[in-house]
């Protein structure tokens, strides 16, 4: 009963109030606009896997990883990246360097004027967007953390997952992965390699849209003697 109350009447008033706090503080102080779900109809890139465009919150990242946790060694990488909110609070911490990923040219030309006209508010100045999909994409050997907004789902996500650990491999390096909405975390269980390391729960009622606003981060270990068994999607199991 609570529950379908606040559905109904509380819920809508606290996103907008919500949103509109990180639209004060965040997009009008760095003059971008990264808010609103976006359907991939829209984008012309609808797809069996991918998921639509919506924004994490503008204080997602800094929940999940402090500031003194990220060095000037550590490059972070966005895996879907839209109109580079992640980007943006990314290269706001002492990263190397900071990269995003999308495959939508138009998220992508919004993410750049997004980029250029906060740039001299962002700490980070090495940014890099690449128009690219996240299956064929190559994983830079030098990413130390890579963030995934629940982008996609199924065999895109296990790809992925296979190519973070083929990355990895190639050169074995502190690797963290931060999960936002994380349904697909058994396919990163499943590898026998990741782990989680932090769990953050939404601080919202009912267990769905709690699950929806939690984040978790991962650590990449090196494979056992005899390797590893590659992952797949849970529906070609």
């Amino acid at each position: 009963m609570l529950r379908r109350l606040f559905a109904s009447v509380i819920r809508p008033p606290y996103v907008w109030a919500r949103n509109g706090i990180g639209d004060l503080f965040f997009e009008r102080r760095l003059d971008v606009q990264t808010s609103g779900d976006i359907d991939l109809d829209e984008l012309g890139i609808a797809a069996e896997g991918r998921r639509k465009y919506r924004p994490t919150g503008w204080l997602s990242l800094r929940r999940i990883l402090p500031p003194n946790a990220v060095t000037a060694d550590d490059v972070f990488l966005d895996i879907g990246s839209g109109k580079g909110r992640a980007v943006l609070m990314a290269a706001r911490y002492p990263f190397r360097r900071v990269i995003g990923v999308e495959l939508s040219e138009q998220l992508l030309d919004i993410a750049q004027n997004n980029v250029d006209r906060a740039k001299t508010h962002l700490r980070c100045q090495d940014i890099e967007l690449v128009h690219a999909d996240a299956e064929s994409y190559q994983i830079p050997d030098d990413v130390t953390v890579v963030f995934l907004n629940n982008p996609f789902g199924g065999a895109i996500f296990a790809a992925v997952v296979n190519k973070l650990l083929d990355s990895y491999d190639r050169r074995p390096r502190p690797l963290r992965i931060i999960y936002a909405n994380p349904v697909e975390e058994v396919i990163l269980l499943n590898t026998g390699r990741i782990r989680i390391i932090k769990r953050l729960r939404g601080f919202r009622p009912g267990r769905e849209w709690s699950r929806s606003n939690s984040l978790k981060m991962y650590a990449v270990r090196p494979a056992a003697v005899g390797g590893y068994k590659r992952v797949h999607d849970r529906s070609s199991r």
